[in-house]
């Protein structure tokens, strides 16, 4: 079974949606960030559970 991906901001399912970004937190690379599309475009924030960093900048 595939795990399901949920937008880190929206917190939408994304699995296999075009456009989704998926990456460490830039700040502890402990947290995997997951972001869609829309999310991206419009610049909504997302904040790392881990460490509390939020960004995009």
């Amino acid at each position: 079974m595939e795990k399901q991906l949920v937008c880190s901001s929206c917190k939408q399912r994304i699995t296999n949606a075009k456009g989704t970004a998926v990456f460490m937190c830039p700040n502890c690379g402990k947290q995997q960030i997951i972001r869609c599309i829309d999310c991206r475009k419009t610049v909504v924030k997302y904040k790392c559970p881990e460490c509390g960093f939020e960004g995009p900048n």
